[in-house]
C-alpha cells in the first residue's frame, strides 16, 4: 500500500511534538522506495516495448522467411526460364547461321560450276571453229589475223608431226645417210662340223 503525499502530511500533523516516531520514519521511507520513479517508470515501457517487438520477430520472423523464401523459388524458375529461352534464342541463331553459310558455299559452288561449263563450252566452240576452219566451212568467217594464225598454227603441227615420224622410224639420226649396218663374213670356228666355212 503505497502511501501518497497528502496520507504523508496527516501524519506528520499527528504526531505531538511535530515530528515522527522512529517507526515512522522507517515505515515512510519503506513506502517511498516502493514508490516507482520515472526512470523505472521509462525502463518498464522500454522493456515492454521491446518485449513486445521480438515476440512480435519472432511470431511474424517464420512467416517472413517463408514468404523470402517462396520470392527467391520464384526468382529462380524466372531466371531458369529466361536462361532457357537464352540458351534456345543462341541455338536458332547458331542454326541460322549455319544455314546461311551452307546457302553462301551452294553459292559459290553454282558460279565456279557455271564458270567451268562456260569455259568448256567456249572450248568447245573454239575447236569446232579451228576444226572448221581447217576444212574451210568457216573459211569466210575468220579475220586475216585469225587466218594468218590458223596457217602458222598448222605449219607448226605439220613440222612436229614430221618430226614425231622421223624420230620413230629412225630417219632423224646423227647420220644424214642412212646406214645399214653390215658384217664380212667369218670363218666357221666348228671343230670337224664339215660346214664349207
Amino acid at each position: 500500500m503505497a502511501l501518497e503525499m497528502q496520507d504523508l502530511m496527516a501524519l506528520k500533523s499527528m504526531g505531538s511534538e511535530g515530528g515522527m516516531t522512529p517507526y515512522e520514519q522507517y515505515k515512510v521511507g519503506y513506502m517511498q522506495s516502493k514508490k516507482p520513479s520515472g526512470a523505472a517508470i521509462t525502463g518498464l515501457v522500454i522493456g515492454s516495448g521491446a518485449l513486445l517487438v521480438a515476440a512480435t520477430g519472432w511470431i511474424f520472423g517464420g512467416m517472413q522467411a517463408a514468404a523470402k523464401g517462396k520470392e527467391a523459388k520464384e526468382a529462380a524458375y524466372a531466371a531458369k526460364d529466361l536462361a532457357a529461352a537464352q540458351y534456345q534464342a543462341a541455338l536458332n541463331l547458331m542454326n541460322q547461321q549455319t544455314a546461311n553459310t551452307n546457302a553462301s558455299i551452294d553459292r559459290v559452288i553454282r558460279g565456279l560450276e557455271r564458270e567451268t561449263d562456260a569455259r568448256v563450252t567456249g572450248d568447245i566452240n573454239l575447236t569446232n571453229t579451228v576444226t572448221d576452219s581447217q576444212t574451210g566451212s568457216q573459211a569466210s568467217q575468220l579475220t586475216a589475223a585469225q587466218q594468218a594464225e590458223l596457217a602458222a598454227s598448222q605449219a607448226t603441227q605439220q613440222v612436229m608431226m614430221q618430226t614425231f615420224s622421223d624420230a620413230v622410224t629412225g630417219k632423224s639420226s646423227l647420220n644424214p645417210t642412212p646406214v645399214m649396218i653390215y658384217s664380212a663374213p667369218q670363218p666357221c670356228a666348228c671343230p670337224g662340223c664339215g660346214c664349207n666355212g
